[in-house]
């Protein structure tokens, strides 16, 4: 499995933005997306996660209610759409899939929140 991440950008706090985060390769059994975080000096945060086929979402609180994310199995892609972006959302954004007990990475994307 091969994953594509993209949509990172500058932006200023209350904004929003949209990454995306496109899947090929042997994408069968993938059994769930999720995005994670890492800002500097930090540890690595699960941020939201779905599964490929039912669809089903959990958030990390300090993202619920801001960030949705949503999946198009047409295009093999997860989404993270990231409204009311503060500060402290800055952070490299990675998205992971899951298939078979097995973690695929992409190779991430910058998010910069000003203040």
């Amino acid at each position: 499995v091969q994953l594509q991440a993209s949509g990172g950008g500058l932006v200023q706090a209350g904004g929003s933005l949209r990454l995306s985060c496109a899947a090929s390769g042997s994408i069968f059994s993938i059994n769930n997306m999720d995005w994670y975080r890492q800002a500097p000096g930090k540890q690595r945060e699960l941020v939201a996660t779905i599964t490929w086929w039912g669809g089903v979402t959990n958030y990390a609180d300090s993202v619920k209610g801001r960030f949705t994310i949503s999946r198009d199995n047409a295009k093999n892609t997860v989404y993270l759409q990231m409204n009311s972006l503060k500060p402290e959302d800055t952070a490299v954004y990675y998205c992971r899939a899951t298939k078979v007990g097995v973690d695929y990475w992409g190779q991430g994307t910058q998010v910069t929140v000003s203040s």
